[in-house]
């Protein structure tokens, strides 16, 4: 019998990595969850209809993103690779790309509950990986081991470190044990992809190149700068066959080439549609835009004056012309915060809290501070629709004796400032959604134990932040109506403190030929899910 014990906490090691492009530039039933799972197998999605596909047709696909790092799925965290693995890889349990629901992956069905910190799993029958080997509980074992081991440095070590032992029962059969009561089980274990330890072992790196999974899909070719190809995996076992061939992802992080190759029918959807350029294509294929989680944040030095101050703080809120930004700069393609959660998210709470435009406000609040006037260095990164926002965000800050003066660059360069305390408050784009979807998940990504608090808004000192950690960890060990009054506290603390807070969450708009693609819908996250898509027959 193998097992896995939980290492030492990764937390630090996730702030560090979220720092780069590809993850910020990367809603579920997470509404509490119950200490007996539902059973159920059945995937949110369904196959197409017998007929109304070609089964030997190729998707072909225009990704915003060019393609950097690995495919392994304990270490994988660019946009392309993550999207990738949502056709490749598979979980015990999966998060649905579109819906957000958890459904049964490798696991025959959700985990059943021996007892509240005890859960059993049996994996599906017949499951192979993509070189015919067949998915085994030691599998299962070594998969998590990589991911909780800190010598790995896997960002995904904090989504799972509630589990305290993971181990084989017999060959298709694993039993979790968990540190305590926690609701979230079916939902965190969707974030491990189960791989073939004998080909891991064997050659790490080339596994990370080209991977090997259980999914309905493989890889076959993956080249930088130009495209990933990809064909149907006959020996899937699950339950989202591939309803095409294969599927060609076109890299096209120039936005005009993704537009034209959409225009001219050259790809059948894209990502990532530039705001101006909806009105056109909706003249000629069908484009929607999903509200997301992303969002942009305003993230304050709460070490440094003058932002120690939480009144100073909300000023700066308060003195933002939220409608001007939305409409003027993203041409309406967004949503003002409310709380920390967009209002479409199924435990979207209104805070207590609410930051509508009002400079009058925003000077008093100076003003009790001890301000009449105060000058900042305001940083952004260079991210295209934040360039678009941040003079905005300078007049309206300027507009109340805010005299701000702008300093955009690189996302890496700028988290560098930051992470050497060389900063007083920073605008820039995020979006953990990609990684899961309950509020636990989203909110510790930036408060929970690592760099975020500690060296970027340093605010880990403070009662309130402990304070913040407390309603968290009560939150995890109770259930619905009880588990959603603990995080509507915690979004009310967040609203009045806002060390770190969202100014708006995004729209995404994607595009695509219905008259060619046959089950097909948009996601609220960077990157596309063909799961259950087929190309029409002609």
């Amino acid at each position: 019998m193998n097992s896995t014990t939980r290492k030492t906490s990764t937390g630090r090691r996730l702030g560090a990595l979220v720092a780069g492009t590809t993850v910020t530039a990367l809603a579920l039933t997470a509404c509490g969850g119950s200490s007996d799972p539902d059973t159920s197998t059945t995937a949110p999605g369904g196959t197409a209809a017998s007929g109304e596909v070609d089964p030997n047709a190729i998707i072909e696909a225009g990704i915003s993103y060019s393609l950097g790092g690995s495919f392994d799925p304990a270490l994988a965290s660019g946009a392309v690779t993550l999207a990738a693995n949502w056709h490749t890889m598979e979980g015990l349990t999966e998060l649905d790309p579109v819906t957000r629901e958890v459904y049964p992956g490798l696991g025959a069905a959700l985990p059943t509950a021996v007892d509240e910190t005890t859960f059993e799993v049996d994996l599906r029958d017949g499951a192979v990986f993509h070189d015919g080997s067949a998915v085994t509980a030691d599998d299962v074992v070594f998969s998590f081991e990589r991911v909780m081991d800190p010598e790995t440095g896997s960002l995904f070590a904090s989504f799972v470190d509630f589990i305290d032992t993971v181990e084989a029962v017999d060959e298709d059969t694993v039993r979790i044990t968990t540190e305590f009561p926690f609701s979230l089980v079916n939902e965190r274990l969707s974030t491990v992809k189960i791989v073939p330890q004998a080909i891991v072992e064997a050659d790490p790196e080339a596994f990370g190149a080209l991977p090997t999974g259980s999914g309905p899909y493989k890889i076959t070719s993956a080249v930088a700068e130009d495209s990933l190809t990809f064909e149907r995996f006959d020996d899937y076992t699950g339950t989202r066959p591939a309803q095409a061939a294969g599927m060609k992802w076109n890299l096209l992080s120039d936005s005009a080439a993704r537009v034209t190759a959409m225009s001219s029918g050259t790809i059948h959807a894209m990502e990532d549609v530039p705001y101006i350029d909806v009105p056109s294509l909706e003249g000629q294929v069908k484009v929607e835009s999903a509200q997301s989680f992303g969002l942009l944040f305003a993230m304050f030095n709460t070490d440094k004056a003058p932002f120690d101050d939480v009144r100073v703080r909300q000023a700066f809120l308060y003195a933002l012309d939220m409608d001007k930004l939305i409409e003027t700069g993203l041409l309406g393609n967004a949503e003002a915060a409310t709380s920390f959660l967009q209002q479409t998210h199924p435990n979207f709470n209104e805070a207590s809290t609410v930051y509508s435009y009002d400079p009058e406000k925003a000077k008093a609040l100076l003003k009790e501070a001890g301000h009449d006037s105060l000058d900042i260095t305001l940083m952004t990164t260079d991210t295209g629709w934040v360039q678009a926002v941040a003079p905005l965000i300078k007049e309206s800050l300027d507009g109340v004796g805010i005299n701000t003066t702008l300093d955009i660059g690189q996302s890496s360069g700028q988290y560098t400032k930051v992470d050497a305390g060389d900063m007083e408050v920073m605008i820039a784009p995020g979006d953990p959604s990609v990684f899961g979807n309950d509020p636990d998940l989203l909110m510790r990504w930036w408060y929970g134990d690592n760099v975020w608090p500690e060296s970027r808004f340093r605010w880990s000192d403070t009662p309130e932040y402990a304070e913040l950690v407390s309603i968290m960890d009560e939150a995890v060990r109770l259930t619905d109506d009880a588990q959603q009054e603990k995080w509507n506290e915690a979004f009310d603390l967040l609203s009045e403190e806002v060390p770190l807070y969202p100014l708006f969450h995004r729209q995404l708009p994607t595009a695509w030929d219905d008259t060619q693609l046959v089950g097909f819908k948009p996601v609220a996250m960077t990157g596309l899910s063909f799961l259950d898509v087929g190309v029409a027959n002609s």
